[in-house]
């Protein structure tokens, strides 16, 4: 097992508008191996009195400060820098994530490099400008301009601490925001290792901040009347209690929270394309993934068929230490997180639905919080198994009738983030795509790309994040009426 703790430049510290700092407090936040459940670091904890600071420093530099008033290529160069800095620590990202949350590290190793990605694609949109001018019924020009919303609250989840905070800061920072970076207690590294990048590329004081906390200081940080923005992801129990807070203040908010995706199987699906579409989206990240493929909706003529396969290739993946080549999937996060899929398990086994494979501890880990890939079948949408967002390897299997049944159960849902569909028919694909309420939906898989938006429906959150109306969600809508347009805009 290699558990080594990463080195950090500062990890005793707190990262406030671009000065290391000390907290005002002496608590420490201890990181604990998911794979040998040892201690193998701690980083600072800040106090609802940093939270404070941070804020004020982010205001400052949004309301008196350069950041805002740069033109979009201006600050797409510093965006350029950071990816070129992030560049450099991609096995330091890569192992902070195996280290922190269990991700194989040849899955995090492979995925690191390209987290950069994000602040080149959010440059390039900087790069466009943020001006359209429109023709006005009342004569004249309309001038709408996008400005930026302000000061930004970006809090993230353990599961996959970059990609999220990357989706946020990038398209926050190319619309000229201040943000305040929050990571979870579980996955602090890869925050202050974007804020060792950030420092590097030499943004302006105040215009980021990184601060590791526990989640009662976060509420603190949410609460703040200075922060003009909240963009939040995680479960949708916090989002609704976070969006209840910054709504009563007239607050802006962007939540993408918890699904319970159906994977919609047709009568002419390959069985072979079923299991490699839903497989890396049910065990990848040991099923610890907001969109994952968790309720397998399939015709009564291909459940034994797809049942077997799916079974046959759960039982095929190995389960071990993360830093082991030949590892197909690591542990839970956390203790508690076993102990919570344990008995989501035990709950569908109560229930009536037929257990086909996993459902335990696997025999030869006696340390780490590991848990088997495991597959129901004989399940109907009312179980607590099919209604509960379960965030373990847990795949359930409901039969079906017609597609009308399908397509009514895939709705029948408190969530609508993701969704799929397989089918060798690309215009059955289609129409299904447009009937399931979900804000993402695939055809024989699926997919979830940062230049694309990416949200929910329902209870899966608010607003969306990705493409240009990612970008968009970091913005204030102007209009301008002109009669004579300035010289930067006549053609």
């Amino acid at each position: 097992m290699t558990d080594t703790p990463l080195t950090l430049t500062h990890p005793d510290k707190l990262f406030i508008g671009g000065d290391w700092t000390n907290s005002s407090g002496s608590e420490t936040i201890q990181i604990v191996s998911p794979s040998t459940e040892r201690h193998v670091g701690s980083v600072a904890s800040a106090t609802m009195q940093d939270m404070d600071r941070a804020v004020a420093a982010a205001r400052q530099a949004f309301d008196h400060g350069p950041w805002p008033r740069m033109a979009g290529a201006e600050r797409a160069a510093y965006l350029h820098r950071i990816a070129d800095e992030m560049a450099k620590r991609s096995d330091d990202f890569a192992r902070a994530w195996s280290l922190q949350v269990g991700m194989p590290f040849r899955q995090s190793s492979a995925s690191a490099p390209f987290m950069g990605g994000y602040y080149r694609y959010f440059a390039g949109l900087a790069e466009q400008g943020f001006e359209e001018v429109r023709p006005s019924a009342q004569g004249g020009h309309a001038i709408v301009v996008r400005e930026p919303v302000g000061v930004v609250a970006a809090i993230v989840p353990w599961n996959a601490p970059l990609a999220t905070l990357s989706l946020k800061v990038a398209a926050a920072l190319a619309a000229g925001c201040t943000v305040i970076a929050k990571p979870s207690p579980e996955t602090p590294y890869e925050a202050l290792i974007l804020a060792e990048c950030v420092a590097a590329a030499g943004l302006p004081q105040g215009v980021f901040s990184v601060l590791t906390a526990d989640r009662e200081v976060s509420e603190h940080l949410v609460r703040n009347p200075l922060v003009d923005k909240v963009s939040f992801t995680g479960s949708t129990a916090a989002g609704e209690h976070i969006a209840a807070i910054v709504s009563g203040r007239s607050g802006r908010i962007t939540t993408e929270l918890g699904g319970k995706s159906a994977a919609i199987v047709l009568d002419d699906a390959d069985v072979g394309t079923v299991v490699a579409g839903i497989m890396p989206n049910l065990v990848g990240l040991c099923g610890q993934q907001c969109a994952a493929f968790s309720r397998i909706l399939v015709p009564q003529a291909l459940k034994h068929a797809v049942t077997e396969a799916l079974s046959a290739a759960m039982a095929q993946v190995t389960v071990g230490d993360p830093f082991e080549d030949s590892t197909q999937m690591g542990p839970l996060v956390a203790q508690r997180q076993q102990a919570r899929v344990l008995d989501y398990i035990a709950k569908g086994r109560a229930q009536g639905a037929q257990l086909v494979t996993g459902g335990s501890r696997p025999a030869h880990l006696a340390k780490g919080w590991y848990i088997e890939p495991t597959l129901f079948t004989d399940a109907s949408n009312d179980m607590i198994i099919a209604r509960e967002e379960i965030f373990g390897p847990v795949g359930t299997i409901i039969p079906y009738g017609s597609e009308e049944d399908a397509i009514a159960i895939a709705n029948d849902s408190d969530y609508g983030l993701s969704g799929g569909v397989f089918t060798q028919d690309p215009e059955r694909a289609y129409a299904m795509g447009r009937r399931i309420r979900t804000g993402n939906f695939g055809h024989n898989g699926r997919v979830i790309d940062f230049t694309l938006p990416y949200g929910g429906f329902k209870h899966s959150g608010v607003g969306r994040e990705g493409g240009v109306e990612g970008l968009h969600g970091f913005t204030e809508i102007k209009t301008i009426f002109m009669r004579t347009l300035p010289a930067h805009l006549q053609r």
